[in-house]
Order: C-alpha cells, then sequence, then structure tokens
C-alpha cells in the first residue's frame, strides 16, 4: 500500500510473505479474464514520469523491464538476455524478436533512449537518480543488440536500478502523450480501453515470449484479458470478491476479517505503512529539528502502529523494505525519539514556544499550527490514526489541521503546492540507493525530495555506500539511514502486510501489488 512505490524490480516466482488461505480451486483453464480492483486511478501511466504506486501497478502489465529476479533474488533475463556489469558501467544485450505492442520492433536505440530520458534533468523525471543517475549516458548499437551505459556516479545497485527501468518503444518516447495513455508498450499485456476512474482493460499480447528466464508462452492458466476496475471503497471490492465479479484485491482495513474467514487465497508482501514525513523548507515550523523531535516524542508509536493496521502490524527495522532488500540491517532500533511527552513540552518551552490561553503554543506572535496530509482512499485506519495523532499533539500545544487526500492530490501537495506541514505518505523502496533522490536530492519541481531535507551526514554516507558494489556498501547504506532517523527527517513507525485476496485465480506479489507474470487461472 506504499504511496510513493520506489521502483523495484519484481521477484519473479516469489511469494514472499504470501500464498496462504485454502483457497480451493480446480485445473488451471485458459481463456479467463483476471479482473482486480484497484482502489485508486493511476492517472497518467508514463513509466519514466511517476512514482506513485496505483500508475506503477498498471505500468508493469504494460511495460517490461531488461531484467527480472528469481525467487531467491537473483536476476533473470527479461528484455536483456545478458549483460556484464560494474559499479559504473552496464552492457546490456537484448534479446532477438522483441516487437512493440504496434507490432514494430523493439531497437536498442529506444532502450538507451528510455535511460537517456530520465538522465536529462531538463525532463524532471521523478525517476532521475532512484533508477538513472545524474549524468548517466546510454549507447546503442542496434546491429548487436547492445546498450551500454556509463553511469553519472557510483551506484552500489547498478543492475537492479538500471535493470528495472520500464522500456517504452520507440513511438512513445516521440509521443510522450501516448505513454501517459499506456500505449506504446514492451510488457505481456496492451491496453486497450482506458475509462478513467472506472475500469482499465487489457489484452494478452500472443507474441509475448521475452518473460523472466525461460519463459514458456504456451503455459496454462494465462489471462488473455486483464480487467482493473476502480473501487475505492473496500467494503465493495470485498463484496465482489466474495461473489466471484473480480478476482482479487488489495484490503487494508476490517473486511480482511471477513476476507480471513471465507479462506481465500493472499498473498500479503510486507509493506511501508506508517511513517512521518516532515516539510523542512525555510519558514516552516517543521523546519527545526526540536520541533520534529517533540512531535514525535509526543507519540506512542506502538500505539498509532496498532490503530493503524488493526493490531495486524510489524515495526520496521529500516526505510527498505520490500524485496529484494539486499542489506537487511535493522537500522531504526534505538534511532528513533522515544515517546515522553514531558521532553516534548520541556524542548518546545526551551525553544521559546509558549502556551497560550487556549493550550496552543506560539511564538514570536506566530502560533504552532500545522497542517497533516494523509490518504483517505485507503480504508478507515488512516483516518482513525491521524485523529489519534492530532489529539496527541493538541497535548502539547501544537495545533494540527488534518487533510484527507486522493492520490492525485497528495502528488500535487508534495511536489507541486508544497502546503503541508507532516505527511503520513509513504516512501517504499527494495534498494537504498532508491531512497537517496527523496532525501538528498534536488527539492520539488526539479526533484524529488519532497521534505526539503539537508542532511549532510547522510548525504556524505550514501556518497561513499554508493562507490562500492552490492552488499560491500551495506554498512554505509545503514550508517545513512541512522543519520535520518538521529535528525528526525523521517520516522517509519508501521509496516504491515497487506494482502491481495485471489478467488479463481493464484498470484505473486510485486512491490505495488500482484506481479502480471505471475497470474493463472482457475476454474
Amino acid at each position: 500500500m506504499s504511496l510513493i512505490a520506489v521502483p523495484a524490480l519484481t521477484l519473479a516466482g516469489c511469494t514472499n510473505g504470501g500464498g496462504s488461505g485454502a483457497g480451493e480451486e480446480g485445473a488451471m483453464v485458459d481463456g479467463k479474464t483476471f479482473t482486480m480492483a484497484l482502489g485508486l486511478d493511476p492517472g497518467a501511466i508514463d513509466p519514466a514520469m511517476t512514482v506513485l504506486s496505483s500508475a506503477r501497478f498498471l505500468g508493469q502489465f504494460i511495460y517490461a523491464r531488461l531484467i527480472d529476479l528469481d525467487k531467491d533474488g537473483n536476476a533473470v533475463p527479461a528484455l536483456a538476455e545478458k549483460w556484464e556489469i560494474d559499479a559504473k558501467t552496464a552492457v546490456f544485450t537484448l534479446r532477438e524478436g522483441i516487437t512493440c505492442d504496434d507490432g514494430s520492433d523493439l531497437t536498442a536505440t529506444a532502450v538507451a533512449d528510455n535511460i537517456n530520458f530520465i538522465a536529462d534533468p531538463a525532463h524532471q523525471s521523478p525517476q532521475l537518480g532512484v533508477t538513472v543517475q545524474p549524468g548517466t549516458v546510454a549507447k546503442a548499437d542496434d546491429a548487436s543488440r547492445t546498450v551500454t551505459v556509463t553511469s553519472g556516479r557510483p551506484d552500489s545497485f547498478l543492475l537492479l536500478n538500471l535493470g528495472g527501468v520500464p522500456i517504452a518503444c520507440g513511438s512513445g518516447l516521440e509521443d510522450r502523450d501516448l505513454l501517459a495513455k499506456g500505449k506504446a508498450g514492451t510488457g505481456m499485456f496492451k491496453l486497450v480501453e482506458a475509462v478513467a476512474n472506472d475500469h482499465y482493460t487489457l489484452e494478452r499480447r500472443e507474441d509475448y515470449t521475452w518473460g523472466p528466464g525461460d519463459w514458456d508462452p504456451d503455459q496454462k492458466g494465462l489471462p488473455d484479458e486483464v480487467v482493473i476496475r476502480i473501487i475505492p471503497n473496500e467494503t465493495t471490492a470485498a463484496n465482489l470478491l466474495i461473489s466471484g465479479e473480480v478476482n482479487a484485491a488489495t484490503i487494508a482495513g476490517a473486511e480482511r476479517d471477513r476476507l480471513d474467514q471465507q479462506g481465500l487465497f493472499s498473498a500479503a508482501p510486507l509493506t511501508p505503512f506508517g511513517q512521518f514525513h516532515f516539510n523542512q523548507s525555510a519558514g516552516r515550523p517543521t523546519a527545526d529539528e526540536t520541533v520534529r523531535r517533540a512531535l514525535v516524542q509526543a507519540q506512542d508509536l506502538g500505539n498509532l502502529r496498532k490503530v493503524l493496521t488493526g493490531d495486524r502490524g510489524a515495526a520496521p527495522t529500516s526505510m527498505v523494505t520490500m524485496s529484494p532488500d539486499p542489506c537487511d540491517i535493522d537500522t531504526v532500533k534505538g534511532n528513533i525519539p522515544e515517546y515522553d511527552v514531558a521532553a516534548a513540552n520541556a524542548a518546545l518551552d526551551a525553544a521559546g514556544w509558549t502556551k497560550g490561553s487556549d493550550g496552543i503554543r506560539a511564538k514570536d506572535g506566530k502560533k504552532l499550527e500545522l497542517t497533516m496530509i494523509y490518504l483517505n482512499t485507503v480504508g478507515e485506519t488512516m483516518g482513525a490514526t491521524a485523529d489519534l495523532a492530532q489529539q496527541e499533539w493538541k497535548k502539547i500545544g501544537v495545533d494540527v489541521e488534518l487533510r484527507g487526500v486522493d492520490l492525485t492530490q497528495l502528488g500535487e501537495t508534495l511536489f507541486g503546492t508544497g502546503d503541508w506541514d507532516i505527511s503520513a505518505g509513504q516512501v517504499a523502496a527494495g534498494v537504498p540507493s532508491k531512497l537517496v533522490p527523496f532525501f538528498a536530492g534536488p527539492n520539488p519541481p526539479a526533484g524529488t525530495n519532497f521534505s526539503h531535507v539537508d542532511n549532510p551526514a547522510y548525504k556524505a554516507l550514501a556518497t561513499k555506500a554508493a562507490s562500492k558494489v552490492g552488499a560491500a556498501g551495506c554498512e554505509d547504506w545503514a550508517a545513512a539511514e541512522v543519520a535520518l532517523f538521529k535528525a528526525v527527517d523521517v520516522v517509519p513507525y508501521a509496516d504491515s502486510g497487506f494482502p491481495t485476496y485471489g478467488k479463481g485465480a493464484r498470484f505473486e506479489p510485486s512491490d505495488v501489488g500482484v506481479n502480471p507474470m505471475s497470474i493463472r487461472m482457475y476454474e
């Protein structure tokens, strides 16, 4: 249920944290339609211009990547049949016979153009610094089907990052309005109908043969059609699932109990759910670390986690929660401010924030009034948690206005207007390098550092870590993350395994819901 889903590779053939439930179905069958309920409309689908989870969910059906991962997290061929890699350079050789959804051939030049588009800061791609480092240059040789990429700076996880770039065809690169509409695809499915806020229909491409590893396009159970229905209400989605009108739905709230009682199949990878981000732009009270620390000290994070997850969540151990998570180091324990209301009050007193007759603090004639934004379309617990946090902050003299927003409004606020102080939106990643643009990159609109974080220790440690290949940099990546927590730049307090339930279908999880290549239909 991540709101800002940093691009990650899907584990092919992996049901990490999922695959539960009786889910009694018959034999696998061909020719079926897989229908899934999606709570949020994806909006513009252009894979180089979004980090929003619903757009990335739909995009993974349409746009293939250079590599995939097997169940152990090892790279396997996808668009690329082989590669050579270090921390600065990658050479990918494309498979033969890859075609676009309009029937044209995918060229090495088009692949290079995808990467170069992101690398050009003039395009303001939110993937810059995430999958593709600034200054990166990709060159193509169509005759040999090779793409040679020189990273603009060292990247510990260059294969995972470049390999995870969704690749569009040349027609879409020439007219990006096509990409916003989900056209010019290289993936297993082609988008054939789109009705915003209602449904999206995709057809499986008969010519698709470049799936993960040794893909068999004739294997049993593949759906011929996929229909994504936009259903914001979880009760409605659960009812449709039970009745068999939809085959899959991700449920965050209380409806999980009812679906569990049905004994349905489910896949539930652990994802971030509870985080606090603070607007540190000039003039905001939350630009002051003392204020940020006091806001966190005023909260019993364990209690917030219980309310948010329905007592099903886990305490986070890192900002990197999703697969492949190559470092797996606990960076949270002992580094987040502990619950201490007295300390919060004392710190605000010392900083000159004095309580008035109405109980609200003020300094230099300005009241300590903040705005917190949260997504109001992912189950009822997000609003309840925001209410609880608001009550606790009022006890220390902070007046917090709550503003529930949809996904589009969240993006506009964080990356556009900047009219917020506290955000409950989540940043999710599968490798630590993908967090860097959100905490050390340019501020919007030039970049995705929406909190305007300026943490020299984090920058230095992340730069040091990036020069080491793979796991060799993990200790430095962990230290960098600790630097964020020590400065109260971000506070993760709840992870949750949001199940995607299935009926008449089986599938494996991806970082944004369901892995399209894993879907199998049953009688």
